[in-house]
């Protein structure tokens, strides 16, 4: 079965390739952490500029509307840390060099306890930004605490403890998601131009709504039943870093 329950981190970092995925993917467990008060940071890889399906999105605009709704999910989550965008170009992330050393930067910064983000192994994921993503994620670990790597940052190393991956291939780790559907719910419903799209809603459709809700619900069920859970987010869990 299923480990459970790290130590509630000091510092938690989710690196996602979009605004909402981290809400997605790990909102609860970042809700739970900043209730018994940890510092959750979130650091977006692209600028959301593709996240619409009107062909007539007016997209300078939308990427400002994507950054004050990630903001507002962090706060609905109990974030109080940094939300950084790195605005790489919305469907156009790669997992190079220079991507890299903005992440690892942003690791030796923060300095965050434990790292969330995408897996990159995860089989037949069709968008490229989440693999992408995932790999600036470990790749990023590692360039982060060796001192060798990007020694031009003037930043001094830092390894985290742990490294758990979201949407994992091989779950390996439940995080107890009790008590915190609300506000992962509270910080998914912030991103609100991404209703029509990723959720699959309009905001004045109450079955819509409730749908929506119930099948966030559905996941946090189903996740935490991997290790004998009411709710729960799933994991793979990696501490050799």
């Amino acid at each position: 079965m299923a480990s459970t329950d790290l130590p509630t981190p000091k510092r938690a970092l989710a690196v996602a390739a979009h605004p909402d995925d981290v809400e997605f993917g790990c909102g609860a467990t970042l809700a739970k952490w900043a209730a018994a008060g940890c510092a959750i940071h979130h650091l977006i890889c692209t600028d959301g500029s593709k996240g619409s399906w009107d062909p007539a999105e007016d997209t300078a605009r939308l990427v400002a509307v994507r950054q004050d709704e990630q903001r507002s999910a962090s706060r609905a989550l109990g974030g109080k840390g940094d939300v950084v965008f790195l605005g790489w170009p919305d469907g156009e992330l790669d997992s190079g060099t220079r991507q890299r050393s903005e992440v690892a930067y942003w690791i030796r910064r923060l300095r965050p306890d434990v790292v969330l983000g995408h897996d990159p192994w995860r089989r037949y994921r069709l968008h490229p930004d989440h693999r992408h993503a995932g790999f600036l994620v470990t790749d990023g670990i590692v360039a982060a605490r060796d001192p060798h790597f990007f020694p031009e940052q003037g930043a001094e190393p830092h390894r985290p403890a742990a490294l758990l991956l979201w949407e994992a291939d091989e779950v390996d780790h439940v995080e107890n998601a009790a008590g915190f559907f609300e506000p992962k719910l509270a910080a998914l419903m912030e991103h609100r131009s991404q209703f029509p799209s990723t959720m699959g809603i309009h905001a004045e459709d109450h079955a819509e709504v409730k749908a929506f809700a119930d099948r966030v619900l559905g996941d946090l069920q189903e996740n935490g039943a991997l290790a004998g859970l009411e709710l729960g987010e799933a994991f793979k869990l990696i501490r050799e870093l």
